[in-house]
C-alpha cells in the first residue's frame, strides 16, 4: 500500500497523517495514531467495545514472529481490517471512526498512570533532601589588627 492509495482509501473519514513505520505506514488523526498499514495487510486499533465487530467479521488480531525467538506475537490493540471495506470508504470511514476513539481511549487509561508515575519520581528528590543533614556553616576569618 502506498501513500496515494491510503490517501484516498481515508478521504471519507477526513485528513489523515501518514508516517513511515516499521514495513509501512502508521496511520493518525489529531495527532492519535489509529492504524497501521503493513505488508501484511490494514490494521484499526481495537478495545473491548470494538473488538466484537472485528471477530464477527471473521478478523484476526495483528500477529509477527520474532526474528531472534521465531516467536508468534499477537498484539490484540491492532486488528486486520475486513477486506470488503477496502471498496466502501463510506463504511470504512465509520470503522475508521471507531477505530480513532478506541485509540483516544486507550490513551486516556495511560495518562493517569503516567502523572502518578511522575508525581511519584518528583517526590523522591525532596524526600531525599528533607532527610539530610543541614551543611556547617563556614567560619568566616576575622581580620584582627
Amino acid at each position: 500500500m502506498d501513500r496515494d492509495f491510503l490517501s484516498e482509501l481515508f478521504s471519507d473519514f477526513g485528513p489523515v497523517t501518514l508516517r513511515r513505520m516499521f514495513s509501512g505506514f502508521g496511520i493518525s488523526a489529531d495527532g492519535t495514531n489509529f492504524a497501521l498499514a503493513l505488508r501484511a495487510g490494514l490494521y484499526f486499533r481495537a478495545d473491548e467495545q470494538t473488538i466484537p465487530q472485528f471477530q464477527a467479521e471473521g478478523s484476526k488480531p495483528f500477529q509477527y514472529q520474532q526474528r531472534s525467538t521465531a516467536k508468534v506475537v499477537t498484539v490484540n490493540s491492532y486488528w486486520e481490517l475486513p477486506a470488503r471495506l477496502f471498496d466502501d470508504q463510506e463504511e470504512l470511514a465509520g470503522w475508521a471512526r471507531a477505530a480513532l476513539a478506541a485509540a483516544q481511549r486507550a490513551a486516556l487509561r495511560k495518562r493517569p498512570r503516567t502523572k502518578a508515575a511522575a508525581r511519584k519520581k518528583a517526590e523522591v528528590p525532596a524526600k531525599k533532601a528533607a532527610t539530610r543533614k543541614p551543611a556547617a556553616k563556614k567560619k568566616k576569618a576575622v581580620k584582627r589588627k
